[in-house]
């Protein structure tokens, strides 16, 4: 079995999926690609049996076949070649590859494509239309919240609600919760599904920059998505999300907005200056004033910062830690932003100032008790 390529084209693709490759596989074959040639069209597999991705290439070749090939060191060559076209000769029987460029031959040692795990066909059972933009945006305004607690599984990935009123995406550690609702995408049936963060990193790194529609397909154990010519089955989480509602305070008459850059620039550093275990900073807000302050005993460090601000209610003190409020405020684009709080033993509530119509979104922290510090 023989096909030309350009190399350049081939490692753009291989780049794509290579991500799905782990370093220790369950089973050693999954540190191959799967290469499948029909028709001058190339079809490339990798897998970690949890989650697949699919990519096609055309091919000079005529001939029908696959042979499965170790990733890293067809990775290696290929990025340490010039832009050319290469020339992969296979022989089918002792799975021997052979790759010819203008500046030399490499041979490596290929394994039966019999032996690759088989993709699992996902039924159409339910699907629906997401833009690659709206993807993009819900996996990045969620996916930094998901828990790495691999105790409680279902929080390790992203639940996301279907409905025909909208789509709502949910993640959350126990520390901060997440909810992005999108009326612009609605599905027939109401359906709850738990994406697990590896699949959705991949896919956000995978999803084309020009806008494009995403087809999402899923029945109850598999979700598969598919654009251009890409396609990625990642299994689901098969477990309760915890009731993420009952955690949201509904009354919080306190109200702050802020500018989002000036308060993240000062949190940054003030959070330098906070104890290294809990990352504690104070926010204090009195009239149209607020003061972020930290205090490392163990080492005497203390700073604090005023900023101006917009403010309804009582004045509160309140204690949060400042990796999550940093982490939250970057991942907000609004130029500022509203806080919502009721009382320093209870979360606080963080908004988008500018809203887009079609996008509802909430974004939670949970309070630290505060030392008791002047």
């Amino acid at each position: 079995m023989k096909f030309i390529v350009n190399s350049s084209a081939l490692l753009k693709e291989l780049s794509l999926i290579n991500g799905v490759i782990t370093t220790n596989p369950v089973v050693p074959i999954l540190e191959n690609f799967l290469f499948e040639i029909n028709e001058g069209r190339l079809t490339i597999t990798a897998s970690d049996l949890q989650t697949s991705m699919i990519t096609e290439i055309n091919v000079e070749s005529k001939e029908t076949g696959s042979i499965a090939v170790p990733a890293r060191i067809l990775l290696e060559t290929l990025r340490n070649l010039p832009e050319q076209p290469v020339t992969f000769s296979i022989d089918e029987e002792s799975y021997s590859i052979e790759i010819s460029s203008d500046n030399g031959r490499y041979k490596l040692a290929g394994e039966n494509a019999t032996d690759f795990p088989k993709v699992p066909d996902v039924s159409d059972d339910f699907s629906v239309d997401i833009s690659s933009d709206v993807l993009a945006k819900a996996i990045n305004n969620t996916i930094f919240a998901t828990s790495s607690d691999e105790l409680r599984p279902a929080m390790t990935g992203v639940y996301v609600n279907l409905s025909s009123e909208s789509t709502t995406f949910v993640a959350t550690d126990s520390h901060r919760l997440i909810r992005y609702r999108r009326v612009d995408v609605t599905s027939d049936n109401d359906n709850v599904i738990i994406i697990p963060r590896k699949a959705l990193n991949l896919l956000k790194s995978t999803l084309p920059a020009e806008s494009t529609v995403v087809k999402v397909e899923f029945n109850i154990s598999n979700a598969f998505f598919r654009f251009e010519n890409m396609r990625l089955i990642c299994r689901l989480i098969d477990e309760r999300y915890p009731d993420y509602e009952n955690v949201i305070p509904l009354d919080n008459e306190i109200l702050m907005t802020i500018n989002r850059g000036e308060f993240l620039s000062s949190l940054r550093r003030i959070a330098i200056y906070a104890n290294q275990t809990t990352h504690q900073v104070r926010l204090k807000i009195t009239g149209s004033e607020l003061q972020i302050s930290a205090e490392d005993l163990d080492f005497s460090n203390e700073a604090n910062e005023r900023l101006s601000c917009e403010h309804e209610g009582d004045d509160i003190e309140v204690g949060f830690n400042a990796r999550f409020l940093i982490e939250i405020l970057t991942h907000l684009e609004c130029k500022e932003i509203e806080m919502k709080l009721s009382a320093p033993n209870r979360a606080g509530l963080i908004f988008p100032g500018e809203k887009e119509q079609e996008e509802d979104l909430l974004m939670l922290v949970m309070p630290v008790m505060l030392n008791n510090y002047v």
